[in-house]
């Protein structure tokens, strides 16, 4: 979706940029703020997003600049898990996410799907409107959108008995998005909201986290009963995005993690 470069300014700094001449700048604001979101809580290394923009010469050229990493070193998978635990109960930057709202001050996207985060006071009403339902339709199958609306009536009863706050979320954590500098975790690419912190998780089928990584997160945040079921549903959210973006056996996975849930 983009491509990648970087710039040294007169003073000699480096800096890391990215950028298209296909994709809208939406693309681009969302990512620096979501970076910038995720700096902000002093809690994990997450690249400074400098400036985005476009410009007229090359019509269409779009680009984010952003604070140039080092990436080097062994990953400390212990630390990363405490890291990204403290960023999720930081205490949020934007005054609708401090009055308990979902979602984010931008749309932004996830992969190369649009992804909106337009404010919601319900976090199961967000995840089943602007996540589970948004994907279903970019699908365009009806079979998938019938089994789906069942599901997402049923979606409530898998968070009765918890309370959900929102945490700022990296989106769209898997491997390619998470580095070491300097013997520190670091986090990148991300896709933000504020959102339940469990969905994190939704990409940890192709994360890689280790048991240390989990021992360290859920020392400072424990799991909440019913957490394995709430996961599959974060889950089918990143499997309907993939069949989206790759079709292919993506549409098998997220329909069977649907049926699962519907007992069929």
């Amino acid at each position: 979706w983009s491509s990648t470069g970087e710039i040294v300014t007169q003073s000699g700094k480096k800096l890391f940029l990215k950028y298209s001449t296909t994709e809208p700048l939406l693309m681009f604001r969302g990512e620096a703020e979501s970076l910038r979101a995720m700096h902000a809580t002093n809690t994990i290394r997450v690249p400074y997003a400098y400036h985005y923009g476009e410009l007229d010469d090359p019509p269409g050229f779009t680009f984010i600049l952003m604070e140039h990493l080092n990436f080097s070193g062994r990953l400390s998978q212990a630390e990363l898990g405490e890291s990204l635990a403290r960023m999720h109960l930081a205490e949020p930057v934007m005054q609708e996410a401090k009055n308990g709202k979902f979602g984010f001050s931008v749309d932004n996207t996830i992969g190369g799907t649009y992804q909106p985060n337009e404010w919601m006071n319900d976090w199961v009403e967000f995840f089943i409107q602007r996540r589970i339902m948004h994907q279903v339709k970019l699908a365009r199958d009806p079979t998938l959108r019938s089994l789906a609306e069942k599901l997402c009536k049923k979606l409530p009863d898998y968070f009765r008995g918890i309370t959900v706050k929102p945490s700022i979320l990296h989106g769209d954590l898997w491997s390619g998005n998470v580095s070491s500098c300097g013997g520190k975790p670091v986090i990148f690419d991300p896709a933000t909201y504020y959102g339940h912190h469990e969905a994190e998780f939704g990409m940890s089928w192709c994360a890689n986290f280790s048991s240390e990584f989990y021992d360290a997160y859920h020392s400072l945040i424990p799991k909440e009963p019913g957490w394995h079921e709430r996961r599959k549903i974060y889950t089918l959210y990143h499997y309907l995005n993939h069949y989206n973006l790759f079709g292919g056996g993506y549409y098998n996975s997220a329909k069977a993690i649907i049926d699962d849930l519907l007992g069929l």
